[in-house]
């Protein structure tokens, strides 16, 4: 019944719910340099050209839910017995080894071992507990060196994580809850094999690459992508890149509106192999004068696969403005992104595939609860973000979402909440666009060098489109975590 109201797991999961994660690798690094002159623990041996060092990565998550996904099931599938009221704990550990061996041709070779064990005790908000799982994460062996004239090569080949550009397609490699447990911790990241070969000259850096996800055994969709990127980053801070990745292998179906939004949408098996997307991203460098710590972001993607007609769209704009001045240094955000939706009244598929994109608030997430229910197709959302900083160790954050859906009688997750309307029709998606209005308090804490709290609390004000499903007001799902995180 879960995935009837909340999304289908091999698509979704597979951007989200990988928050605290992704926190604990930005302030780890922030960390690390606070605290650089302390010696590491974690370098087991550093002699004759050869470096080896351990990794060892834990975390333990507290969760309450109350009201999940609008208690939509209530609407959608009333016999399903979904508890709309949860809480539960859920932990990982992730152990590693890594090397690099300085070879006398002045090249470098260096991998990396490592796996993920994760559990999550009670039931989460996709109706799973008391369940988990020890997989493969990082195992690869990789080159790298100059060949003479300003180039320079770097070639990996086996899982490891990886993201291209700002994670708008390709970051998140595996997906974490369900079977797996720690949805929330979402510690798997690495794809399950990557080939990936990578050559500079200056400033600008070309990238081919092979990618397999590790998706969950219950939904794999032998999906496998492959590509080409091209990146130019300026010394002074900004970027500007474009990608192409092409759909090799997939048995993933995509769903396409019914005729007019009357019937139940059309699944089709396998859709999403052959599908291209080509993206362009930037962002701009460091202002003088007037736009003096100002920053602005922007992508763009066009998607099509004329196997089965389809063609679709995506893109953001993100304009931040840091007051280096003020106390507690507070950085406001303001940004709108938008993934086009089928059409109901055309031949043609409409929807954006999001592929594998990077699913925390910070980074790709369609709203902070909205999230776990929608994927990046079919939605909207204009986003506002202020953080704050009251000691360099102690970070607040609050985010707000207002997100909409860009086609009425249309999928907006994945053809779930299909349902016959008052007047007997079958229908599908919502018939008024605003979704939802989500809000996000959160509080970061660098404890030490390696450890990391962090706590938040949520809310989503259903909007008159999920009004309309349920057929009365809805009432808001509200809910919140706290977490610690520790990173060797």
């Amino acid at each position: 019944m879960v995935r009837i109201i909340a999304g289908n797991a091999g698509h979704r999961t597979h951007g989200g719910f990988n928050w605290i994660f992704g926190y604990a690798t930005v302030v780890g690094a922030l960390a690390s340099a606070s605290f650089a002159q302390e010696r590491d623990p974690m370098l087991f041996y550093d002699a004759n050209g050869l470096k080896v060092r351990g990794h060892l990565q834990f975390g333990l998550n507290a969760v309450v839910e109350d009201n999940l996904f609008w208690d939509l099931a209530a609407a959608t599938a009333p016999t399903s017995g979904f508890d709309p009221d949860t809480e539960w704990l859920e932990g990982y550990i992730k152990p590693g080894l890594s090397f690099e061996q300085q070879l006398d041709t002045g090249a470098v070779f260096y991998g990396k071992l490592s796996a993920v064990s994760s559990y999550s005790w009670g039931t989460d908000a996709f109706d799973t507990g008391d369940t988990g799982a020890t997989t493969l994460e990082e195992a690869y062996l990789a080159i790298r060196g100059d060949l003479g004239g300003g180039l320079s090569y770097d070639l990996s080949l086996g899982p490891r994580e990886w993201t291209l550009g700002t994670g708008m397609l390709i970051a998140n490699g595996a997906t974490s809850g369900f079977e797996r447990g720690a949805l929330k911790l979402g510690p798997r990241k690495a794809w399950e094999m990557a080939a990936i070969g990578r050559l500079s000259f200056g400033n600008v850096t070309g990238t081919a690459f092979y990618l397999d996800p590790n998706e969950l055994p219950s939904t794999d969709g032998n999906n496998e992508l492959a590509g080409l990127d091209i990146r130019f980053d300026d010394p002074a801070g900004g970027y500007l890149g474009a990608t192409f990745v092409n759909v090799l292998n997939s048995g993933s179906p995509y769903p396409q509106a019914a005729p007019g939004g009357i019937g139940a949408p059309t699944v089709t098996p396998g859709a999403r192999e052959g599908t291209n997307t080509l993206g362009l991203y930037g962002k701009t460098n460091p202002f003088a004068g007037a736009l003096e710590n100002w920053e602005f972001t922007g992508e763009v993607a066009y998607q099509w696969n004329d196997r089965i007609d389809l063609e679709a769209w995506a893109g953001r704009v993100t304009a931040g403005h840091t007051f280096a001045n003020a106390a507690w240094s507070p950085t406001f955000t303001l940004g709108y992104q938008t993934f086009s939706g089928d059409d109901p009244n055309t031949a043609k598929l409409e929807r954006f595939d999001p592929l594998y994109y990077q699913g925390s608030p910070s980074a790709w997430a369609t709203g902070s609860k909205s999230a776990s229910t929608f994927i990046n197709s079919n939605v909207n959302a204009l986003s506002l973000a202020l953080r704050v900083q009251p000691t360099k160790k102690d970070t607040l954050t609050l985010r707000y979402s207002h997100i909409r859906a860009n086609e009425l009688n249309s999928p907006v997750q994945f053809g779930q909440a299909t349902r016959v309307d008052i007047n007997g029709n079958v229908v599908s998606g919502v018939t008024d666009a605003h979704l939802a209005d989500d809000l996000f308090l959160e509080y970061s804490r660098i404890i030490n060098r390696n450890t990391f709290l962090t706590a938040g609390v949520s809310v989503s004000f259903p909007g008159a489109g999920i009004d309309n499903v349920v057929g009365g007001d809805a009432d808001p799902w509200t809910g919140g975590f706290i977490n610690v995180v520790v990173n060797f």
